[in-house]
């Protein structure tokens, strides 16, 4: 059927920092990736980004990204989305879809900026985790 291993085809990462840690659920899709981030009081689907590994502008020898977005009404995760999508499509070379759904109560700008660096923690585990 799937020569792929079952723990391959799907599997979950978390950031372990000390506050706004993230978790991502991933699955590959044939030749495509399915990531979906939450973390928080009330994980959900706040945006949606879809990237394609391309070549660089910079030069054909480096591989780039581009990504649609979709951002829910009153939702601030496309930034995430698009980032997340934008790296893991560059970096695997493949299409990669993203959701994310974060929120914490009341979250300050320094709580914000926590989570964006804890996203790219997110990165860095999920393509360790492929490569492995």
């Amino acid at each position: 059927m799937n020569d792929i291993s079952p723990e391959y085809f799907q599997f979950h990462v978390r950031t372990e920092e000390e506050s706004y840690n993230l978790d991502a659920v991933v699955m590959r899709v044939g030749s495509d990736w399915l990531v979906s981030i939450q973390g928080g009081e009330k994980p959900h689907i706040g945006a949606v980004a879809a990237a394609q590994s391309r070549p660089s502008l910079k030069g054909a020898e480096v591989v780039s990204a581009t990504a649609s977005v979709l951002c829910f009404p009153g939702h601030k995760e496309d930034v995430i989305a698009k980032e997340v999508s934008e790296k893991l499509a560059s970096l695997l070379e493949a299409r990669v879809v993203v959701t994310a759904g974060i929120h914490w109560d009341d979250i300050s700008s320094e709580g914000i900026q926590r989570v964006i660096e804890n996203s790219r923690i997110l990165i860095s585990k999920i393509a360790d985790k492929i490569r492995s």
